[in-house]
């Protein structure tokens, strides 16, 4: 991941709704979450929804999937994987076993 792609993820992430939106997208998992699902469930009006979506996608966080007319959403765990390996890059200035905590903190069966 380059900078520019971090700093994109990281400031998706600094606003409220689309940091709610990410965290319930990865609470859903490889069930992913309906468009018009995801702005009821956070009580949003549809198309600040899909702008919210649209910022999230851009950042390589989330990913669609086509259901019929309806659109599916994910977490893109790849995406969200990329940015940590990039805020951890020069962990602990040689001394890995410092992070350690931090790694396994974060680590998941997804």
């Amino acid at each position: 991941m380059d900078k520019t792609l971090a700093l994109s993820a990281l400031a998706a992430l600094g606003q409220e709704t689309r940091l709610d939106v990410f965290r319930l997208l990865v609470r859903s998992g490889a069930e992913g979450v309906a468009a018009g699902e995801i702005a009821s469930r956070l009580a949003a009006l549809p198309n600040t929804m899909s702008a919210h979506l649209k910022i999230l996608s851009h950042a390589g966080l989330v990913r669609t999937e086509r259901e019929g007319r309806s659109v599916r959403y994910f977490a893109d765990m790849t995406g969200f994987r990329d940015l940590l390996a990039y805020l951890m890059e020069d962990c602990c200035n040689g001394a890995p076993e410092l992070c350690q905590p931090v790694i396994q903190a974060v680590t998941c069966n997804c």
